[in-house]
C-alpha cells in the first residue's frame, strides 16, 4: 500500500528574546477523495495516514457499510495534491449510497460539511450498549495516556488525537490527524478492523466534545467518551439521548461528569 508522509520538516524563524533559526515537524494537510465503485463521495482535508483506517471508520460512521468486509476491495491512489481512497463495495450497497449521495467538501476540523438539511445534521444517534463501570482512577489513568502516545503531536504541537483505554491492557491504540473527527474516524476504522469491542473501554479525544464527535462515538457503540475539553450544550444533550457518559476537562487535577455517571463509580 502507498505511504504518504504524515509530516514535513521546517526551518522557522524563531524569536525568544532574540532571534535565530529552530526546528519544526510540520503535519502534512492533503485532499482524500473518497471513492465507492470509482465515484467520489466525499472529499476531506486530512494527514495522508492511516488511509485505511480512515477509509473503513468514514464509511461505517456515514452508514455506508455495516462491516469492513463490505469493502470488497480497497487502494490508495496518489492524485495532485492529494490522494484517492477507493473503496469498492456490493452493487445492493452502492444503490443505497446512490439514493442518499452527496458530496461534500471537508475543511479541516469541519465534521458535517455538505449536509443538506437541519434534519440530516441531527439524525438520530443509537442508543450505546448499557452496564460498564469505570473508577475515577481509571478515567484520570485514560486522559494520562493519551498526550505521551501522541508521536505526531508532539513532534508538531499542531494535531488532534483519538484514542482508546482499556482497564486490563491500557491504551490499545492512537490515531491522529489534523482534523478531530478524521483522527476518530482514524482509530473507529482500526478498531472495527482489528475487532476490539468499543464497549470495554474508554475513547479519550484531545479536542473539545462537539455533537458530531458524539453521534459517532453512538455509533461506534462506545459507552464513556473523555476529553481535555468541555462539550457543547446540544453534545450533552445528545449524550443523553443516546446513554453516552460524558467526561470533559480531564486535566492532571481532575474531570468532570456532564451525563451518565452512574458509570463512573465513586
Amino acid at each position: 500500500m502507498i505511504s504518504f508522509p504524515a509530516s514535513v520538516s521546517s526551518t522557522p524563524a524563531v524569536w525568544r528574546g532574540t532571534w535565530s533559526t529552530g526546528a519544526r515537524e510540520l503535519p502534512e494537510e492533503a485532499a482524500l477523495a473518497l471513492t465507492y465503485n470509482r465515484i467520489t463521495h466525499a472529499v476531506m482535508m486530512a494527514t495522508p495516514a492511516d488511509c485505511h483506517d480512515f477509509a473503513v471508520g468514514f464509511s461505517l460512521a456515514e452508514g455506508l457499510i455495516a462491516k469492513p468486509a463490505d469493502i470488497e476491495e480497497f487502494e490508495v491512489v496518489p492524485v495532485q495534491n492529494g490522494a484517492e481512497l477507493r473503496m469498492w463495495i456490493a452493487p445492493h450497497l452502492m444503490e443505497q449510497l446512490e439514493k442518499r449521495r452527496r458530496r461534500l467538501a471537508g475543511a479541516t476540523g469541519c465534521g458535517m460539511c455538505g449536509l443538506e438539511s437541519l434534519d440530516e445534521a441531527l439524525r438520530p444517534t443509537p442508543k450505546v450498549p448499557e452496564g460498564g463501570a469505570f473508577t475515577a482512577a481509571d478515567i484520570m489513568q485514560a486522559a494520562a495516556s493519551l498526550a505521551p502516545a501522541q508521536r505526531l503531536g508532539q513532534s508538531t504541537r499542531a494535531v488532534h488525537a483519538a484514542g482508546f483505554w482499556q482497564p486490563k491492557s491500557g491504551l490499545w491504540a492512537v490515531r491522529e490527524d489534523v482534523g478531530r473527527h478524521n483522527a476518530l474516524d482514524k482509530l473507529h476504522g482500526a478498531m472495527a478492523l482489528a475487532g476490539v469491542d468499543s464497549g470495554d473501554g474508554v475513547l479519550v479525544l484531545t479536542s473539545r466534545i462537539s455533537i458530531e464527535l458524539v453521534q459517532k462515538a453512538a455509533r461506534m457503540g462506545v459507552r464513556v467518551l473523555v476529553a481535555i475539553s468541555a462539550p457543547t450544550a446540544l453534545a450533552v444533550r445528545m449524550a443523553e439521548q443516546a446513554g453516552l457518559t460524558l467526561v470533559g476537562v480531564a486535566r492532571q487535577d481532575g474531570f468532570e461528569v456532564f451525563c451518565g455517571g452512574a458509570r463512573v463509580v465513586r
